[in-house]
């Protein structure tokens, strides 16, 4: 349920975008996004660390789209995003000595610290790519293909690095 509520700006920016334009869509957006941060800190006296970034991302690229009417903001926004993200994980790893991955889930998987590290370098580094990915496809593809595969070309590659996480910790989980 979590992943679907996570998903809902994405899914809304979608119905919107096909019904009316990229600015429409983009102002859905950034509505559902600051709708889930209040939401959020409402129902947890908190904000989560990703929406949080997530909303004020939203809110600087989408913003910037919506007043100078250039889709260019609200397309480099999945690639800011996952090269914050990616930053995140290297940054905490080798100048704080925290693993970010292995703070999400090590109590709940137990691994060998190189293990830890392997999944946070390897997270890292698929973000990145993710982020040239979607840049290459908001370049070289028209804007409608970009905005489908916003929606199910980077949730369907996200899906498969999961499974692929997923393999390797079960591999290395035997070690």
């Amino acid at each position: 349920m979590k992943f679907l509520y996570d998903l809902l700006p994405v899914i809304l920016f979608f119905i919107s975008y096909k019904i009316y334009d990229i600015f429409i869509a983009t102002a859905v957006a950034i509505i559902v996004t600051l709708m889930q941060v209040l939401y959020d800190y409402y129902t947890n006296k908190k904000i989560d660390k990703m929406l949080l970034f997530n909303g004020a991302t939203i809110t600087i690229l989408g913003g910037l789209t919506i007043i100078f009417q250039d889709k260019t903001f609200i397309m480099w926004k999945p690639s800011v995003l996952y090269w914050l993200f990616a930053g995140i994980l290297f940054i905490s790893n080798y100048f704080f000595k925290k693993n970010l991955i292995k703070l999400a889930m090590g109590q709940k998987i137990d691994l060998k610290n190189m293990y830890w590290s392997n999944l946070n370098n390897a997270t890292g580094l698929f973000f990145i790519m993710l982020g040239f990915l979607n840049l290459y496809v908001a370049y070289n593809f028209a804007e409608d293909t970009w905005v489908n595969f916003k929606l199910f070309g980077i949730t369907g590659i996200l899906f498969i690095y999961i499974i692929f996480l997923t393999l390797y910790i079960s591999k290395v989980s035997q070690k």
